[in-house]
């Protein structure tokens, strides 16, 4: 009886994943087209195109080998990206409830601080231009600076990482924690059972305030315009993507849509109260969660510009204020 329990458990969060993996390969093509190409007024790419199209054509591409120090790594990275988030959506479902040390908000804070890390690594890992080495000095005009090789735009992009990871990414967290005023637990199944047997979070004034946030920390954790700095196409081009091809990069590319699934299943677990599980009709809550997220970012990011420091800055600071705001009335 206790095997076939196990083995249900096992078969309802690996047809889960499934699922949710493929409902995430369409949200980067309903972004594109039925959002930034309708403001645009322009026909936009096929749904498929973005999520499902372009990491087929990768796959088939030929690879490159970027100069690294430590190139498995460097190549590793982003598949440990996708891990990461798997592991993420893997603690969402109920049936990882019964393991304490996966399900809570602290496994799942440290899971996305392993995700914004590889960016760093990415960037500080990649010594080369479209995979060419360049190791000639860069030196001023006019100044003597001996012993002093070129800045690559991926150590400008790792270092831009590191300063999300420092206070860029605050605000979000400070979403993931204010439910707990709420439930009292950091546990997810805790969280869960308390808002169906009290109403979700979302609808009282310390989770409205705290939705806002979640949503600022969501596209900054999607390196979303206006919170692109890491890749930003006006000076860094790719960031710490850029010399990734072929193979590694289509990873990337199916990341980054199963990743804003995933934050949108987060969303609905700590708000409202509705795990992933292929099993229950609340699957459909967390898809439409996913789909009003993809939509609402899709329309920030058409309008707005890339942040420099002059606003980044202010903003995080504002955001992370309501954060601590949410909390504080919901500790009150």
């Amino acid at each position: 009886m206790m095997q076939n329990i196990i083995i249900f458990s096992i078969l309802a969060v690996v047809v889960t994943v499934v699922v949710c993996f493929i409902v995430s390969t369409f949200l980067p093509g309903i972004e594109r087209k039925y959002v930034h190409a309708r403001i645009q007024q322009r026909i936009g790419p096929p749904v498929t195109s973005p999520g499902i199209m372009a990491p087929i054509k990768f796959a088939f591409k030929e690879n490159v080998d970027a100069v690294s120090p430590l190139p498995k790594l460097y190549k590793a990275l982003p598949i440990i990206c996708f891990i990461a988030v798997l592991c993420i959506l893997i603690a969402l479902t109920p049936q990882a409830f019964h393991i304490p040390a996966l399900a809570s908000l602290i496994a799942i804070v440290g899971l996305l601080k392993v995700e914004e890390i590889c960016y760093v690594l990415m960037g500080a890992l990649s010594k080369s231009v479209m995979s060419v080495r360049m190791p000639f000095p860069d030196l001023a005009k006019g100044a003597a600076h001996t012993n002093t090789t070129r800045s690559f735009m991926e150590d400008i992009s790792a270092r831009r990482s590191l300063r999300m990871i420092t206070y860029g990414s605050f605000p979000l967290y400070l979403a993931l924690f204010a439910p707990i005023t709420y439930c009292g637990s950091i546990f997810l199944q805790d969280i869960v059972q308390y808002q169906q047997a009290n109403g979700p979070f979302l609808f009282t004034v310390s989770g409205a305030i705290a939705a806002i946030v979640f949503f600022i920390g969501y596209m900054i954790l999607l390196n979303e315009y206006p919170f692109s700095i890491i890749k930003a196409k006006s000076d860094v081009i790719e960031g710490p993507y850029m010399e990734y091809a072929a193979k590694y990069r289509s990873v990337v590319f199916i990341t980054r849509g199963f990743l804003m699934f995933v934050l949108g299943a987060l969303f609905s677990v700590l708000f409202i109260g509705i795990p992933p599980n292929v099993f229950s009709w609340g699957i459909l809550v967390n898809i439409v969660v996913a789909l009003i997220f993809v939509f609402m970012m899709g329309i920030f990011s058409a309008f707005t510009p890339v942040f420099t420091n002059r606003q980044l800055l202010p903003t995080i600071v504002g955001t992370s204020l309501l954060g601590v705001l949410a909390i504080v009335i919901g500790v009150l």
